[in-house]
């Protein structure tokens, strides 16, 4: 039972880390599955006009465009929050002593 847990933390690190890392990627993924998917939604409902069929996925894929953003900007901020950013760029960072500021 514990493997099994452990397997799910493990498969869901992973994929925190990858949406972490391809920001845009996850988003715009998450877009293009949301205009496929609510184009195939509305073309099952008779009775409507192409035009305003594809303003319906239009609109339904730019919501979920946007709750991904917020998304993402939650996650940025706990990384932020928690150091992990910032250890993740220490190593491209000059030390902080080879700066020469004046005081």
């Amino acid at each position: 039972m514990a493997d099994s847990s452990s397997s799910i933390n493990s498969k869901f690190q992973t994929m925190r880390q990858w949406v972490v890392d391809h920001k845009l990627r996850a988003v715009g993924s998450l877009w293009l599955s949301g205009i496929a998917g609510s184009i195939a939604y509305n073309w099952s409902k008779p009775g409507m006009k192409t035009s305003v069929r594809i303003i319906h996925a239009r609109l339904h894929a730019q919501a979920l465009t946007l709750a991904a953003l917020a998304g993402a900007a939650v996650v940025e901020y706990y990384d932020h929050s928690s150091g992990a950013k910032t250890e993740r760029y220490a190593k491209f960072l000059p030390p902080i002593d080879s700066y020469s500021h004046k005081d």
